[in-house]
């Protein structure tokens, strides 16, 4: 790809001097404009090197494209000489002046804090997924891979230490991420998730069964007994104590003269936020956090295959408004509690989603006699497959819409069986056809079985439909064009 010339016939498509600010993500061009009127979509949609366009969130987006999309970016700012900025100032950009969804921006919120730790909680997860395959009975036959070559226990046993890492600290990357987040001092933040998994306390993980039996010790403090409970694999207990602590620190900053802001400043905040965590926030946020897990158990128990299906039908437009962006907050709860919740249903069922929205993709690619159109749909059904959808989401299927509600149809089929057999995730990784590496290793069967009807139903259905009852790009006609027979 000639990044150079794709950036400036994106310049000139998007009309001259008509973008405010530019951003972009893994795949896509994040745009606000001056003026959208000024836009030639079609020369867009026909451009070889865009896998589509669409708008969200008053951002303009350009998929092209992950590998490809920084360096179309760097040329296209030094073309237009604008200042290169964060997603998270296109977002402001993009938002400013307008009253903002009250519940679009808690999602945001979320987003901002998660998206950051995903990858240290997908490479801690991935390498549990492999400690499993190591250690789990009768997966590749009575014994364990490790009881048949007890040779690699010990690298079974460091796999096992750096996969449990990002999970038994998890307050701390949360703590500093969301500390962030909040606008204070994201290494208070750290530090504060370090004080709640200190070894003195009691491992969070043990605390019911030290109180249960009597052997929690407790702190006397003007005369209150404080439990010495820790709080390993906790998420909504560290976000509140996070906030509390930004607050403070932004409160004494403003209060305390400079001369004294920098030493004492960092120690109020820490020490009163500390008392609040271990008194008050941190036992009542771990009620809400359990009542939390232990609902969202109770749905999936309650609900089962049926449940299932009707999350895996509606989980492409969940995709669609920006809401499972708030996802990677409920899975990391599921996860990280995963002795009470037996894993996540979420990761699943986007696996069967991502992927029946690739081969309905993949029938477009077969169907469509339009190269550039034909083209994009190989492409992006291989991303989607791999659980990158957005170029199959946005580039193909939404615009003919048939293919995504195919793609529909096929997650749900696939989450009805999932669901019957209760495949869950042990771990955050990839959702998509080489998702049973995160897997619970009974269920590794059931799984790929999900993915090869969600790929039948999604191709099927597509071609099926899109044979009988569509003109499927005419090859000299605009590729957004069809027409019933």
């Amino acid at each position: 790809m000639d990044h150079k010339k794709v950036a400036q016939d994106i310049n000139q498509a998007l009309g001259k001097d008509n973008i405010q600010t530019a951003a972009h993500c893994a795949t896509r061009l994040r745009l606000v404009l001056k003026d959208k009127s000024k836009v030639n979509q079609k020369a867009l949609d026909q451009h070889e090197a865009i896998k589509g366009t669409f708008e969200a969130n008053d951002q303009f987006q350009i998929i092209i494209g992950a590998g490809d999309v920084n360096n179309v970016y760097a040329e296209l700012i030094k073309l237009t000489n604008i200042q290169e900025v964060s997603t998270a100032d296109v977002k402001a950009a993009a938002t400013q002046g307008k009253k903002k969804n009250p519940v679009m921006a808690f999602i945001k919120v979320l987003s901002d804090i998660f998206v950051p730790i995903v990858p240290a909680l997908v490479a801690g997860g991935l390498l549990m997924a492999l400690n499993n395959v190591l250690t789990a009975q009768n997966l590749f036959g009575p014994q364990s891979v490790v009881e048949m070559f007890p040779n690699i226990k010990d690298v079974a046993s460091i796999i096992n230490l750096l996969a449990s890492a990002p999970f038994a600290f998890l307050p701390i990357l949360i703590g500093f991420s969301a500390t962030k987040r909040f606008g204070g001092n994201p290494y208070l933040g750290a530090a504060m998730g370090m004080a709640m998994v200190m070894p003195d306390l009691i491992n969070g993980y043990g605390v019911a069964n030290a109180i249960a039996d009597g052997s929690m010790p407790y702190w006397n403090i003007f005369g209150l007994s404080i439990a010495q409970a820790g709080y390993q694999g906790s998420v909504l207990p560290v976000l509140v104590v996070a906030f509390i602590l930004a607050t403070l620190e932004k409160f004494f900053h403003k209060r305390i003269p400079n001369a004294f802001d920098f030493t004492f400043t960092p120690m109020l905040s820490i020490i009163i936020t500390g008392f609040l965590t271990f008194t008050i926030v941190g036992p009542f946020m771990r009620i809400v956090s359990d009542g939390l897990t232990d609902s969202l158990a109770w749905l999936y128990n309650t609900t089962g295959a049926i449940g299932l299906g009707v999350l895996g039908l509606f989980y492409s437009p969940i995709v669609i408004t920006g809401l499972h962006q708030s996802f990677p907050a409920i899975e990391t709860t599921l996860l990280a509690d995963i002795a009470r919740t037996g894993g996540s249903f979420i990761f699943p069922v986007a696996s069967m989603a991502n992927v029946g929205q690739g081969a309905a993709t993949l029938a477009i690619m077969l169907l469509t006699k339009n190269k550039k159109q034909k083209s994009l749909a190989t492409s992006a059904s291989v991303s989607a497959m791999l659980g990158i959808t957005e170029p199959a989401i946005f580039g193909v299927n939404l615009k003919l819409k048939f293919p995504f509600i195919c793609g529909m149809i096929a997650s749900a089929v696939a989450c009805v069986f999932i669901g019957a057999f209760h495949v869950l995730s042990v771990a955050m990784g990839p959702a998509s056809v080489i998702g049973f590496i995160s897997i619970a290793p009974n269920s590794i069967l059931y799984f790929i079985i999900g993915i090869i009807i969600s790929i039948c139903v999604g191709f099927i259905t597509t071609y099926i439909y899109g044979k009988r009852h569509m003109d499927i790009f005419k090859e000299d006609e605009d590729t957004q064009v069809v027409t019933e027979r």
